[in-house]
């Protein structure tokens, strides 16, 4: 599948950082992922910290799936809010996937200063009404965040304005927030475990994969077999080739950014992270070469043409949508493009088993926030494969589909 289309910047930016060779003989290990983006790098890495030996491979080049068209905002908010998730799942489950996805940001963050990758910021973030008819919902979600302990202040109109420089009838300020360049720590995470014993192979298609009881064989498009005990799917929105069930729904997204702006930072007062209440919802962030960076305009995904052909007035539409909040601020775009994701019912991605297919697991961080979702994977799968019970695995598991 055609996952993007356009000029993701993390990929103009930063071009191809690094050479994996192809897979091209065959091999054995104890896991394979298939999948070398962020949900793939960060399982490895953590297969690798409980001593367990895997590789990877990737049908394209690394990263160049839908992880270099990621906007990279960490957010512990998925895309449900909590009040509405509580109702879905019980408030219990609930409030420990929100808890789960905050701890996952200092995680991740202490994870970047390990591996000494750099670029990892943390950030408040502002979750505003769209409109005022969004207020009443707005109060029950903050209601419900408060009352669990999350770090939120709720804000009016006018404290809006004070906080951030922009309007809007009301908004929660929340503490726990980051922003990253999931492109570049996916090849940290890589070049960091590589020199451990780490094998990723890039442009190693699988054609063929037999399950048993026994363990798991992948044959290459090349013709080389990889024999594993587990398989750790982390393909990312591709897995509706793999499973029969209905559990993700394809969207698209669309993304700019703007020129390198002449103004002095911040742009908006503290620098926040900022998304809204619309559905789809409007988000924007800055980048440390201080340009403006927003997404948004989601569209169903039927096709990779129809998807494509949408850049253009989409980028218009999302610039427009940009200039209502902050009519003082030049945005002019110079890059932008699109990407498809999926959704679930929940807003949950799926982590764990998958019964027709023994001896996998899978790393689907579906929604909004996947970065956060993946180490929750990561870490799940490192438990399962290890024979442990993990407490928070029938959260994500493909039972409550």
């Amino acid at each position: 599948m055609n996952l993007k289309a356009g000029y993701p910047f993390s990929l103009i930016k930063n071009g191809l950082v690094a050479n994996y060779p192809k897979l091209e003989k065959d091999t054995r290990t104890n896991v394979v992922i298939m999948g070398g983006g962020i949900s793939g790098a960060l399982t490895a890495h953590r297969l690798m910290q409980k001593g367990i030996d895997c590789i990877i491979v990737d049908a394209r080049s690394i990263g160049l799936g839908s992880t270099c068209a990621s906007t990279s905002l960490l957010q512990y908010e998925i895309d449900i809010p909590l009040y509405k998730l509580a109702a879905l799942i019980g408030e219990k489950a609930a409030v420990r996937s929100y808890s789960l996805c905050r701890e996952a940001i200092d995680k991740l963050y202490l994870l970047a200063d390990k591996i000494g990758f750099t670029d990892i910021q943390k950030k408040k973030s502002l979750y505003y009404a769209a409109a005022k008819k969004d207020v009443e919902g707005l109060k029950k979600e903050f209601a419900a965040r408060k009352k669990h302990g999350f770090k939120v202040q709720y804000l009016e109109e006018e404290t809006v304005f004070e906080k951030s420089g922009m309007y809007a009838p009301a908004a929660i300020l929340s503490a726990d927030g980051a922003q990253t360049n999931a492109y570049m720590f996916t090849h940290s995470l890589h070049q960091y475990n590589i020199k451990k014993g780490l094998e990723v192979y890039d442009r190693t298609a699988i054609h063929t994969i037999k399950h048993s009881s026994r363990g798991v064989e992948l044959l290459t498009e090349n013709g080389y077999w990889i024999k594993a005990r587990k398989l750790v799917y982390a393909t990312g929105y591709e897995v509706v080739n793999y499973i029969d069930k209905p559990v993700v729904k394809l969207q698209s997204t669309y993304a700019a950014i703007s020129e390198i702006l002449s103004l002095e930072r911040p742009y908006w007062k503290n620098d926040m992270l900022l998304w809204n209440t619309a559905r789809p919802y409007l988000y924007m962030r800055t980048t440390p070469d201080n340009r403006i960076l927003i997404g948004g305009r989601d569209e169903d995904f039927y096709s990779p043409k129809k998807r494509d052909d949408l850049i253009a007035s989409k980028t218009k539409k999302l610039v427009a949508d940009f200039k209502k909040v902050f009519p003082h601020i030049n945005f002019i775009s110079e890059f932008s493009w699109t990407g498809t994701f999926g959704s679930t019912k929940d807003g949950l991605p799926f982590i764990g088993t998958y019964k027709k297919l023994p001896n996998s697991y899978f790393a689907l961080g579906f929604g909004g926030n996947g970065i956060t979702f993946s180490l929750i994977g990561a870490e799940i799968i490192a438990d399962l494969v290890n024979g442990k019970k993990n407490p928070d695995a029938a959260i994500f598991s493909f039972d409550r589909a």
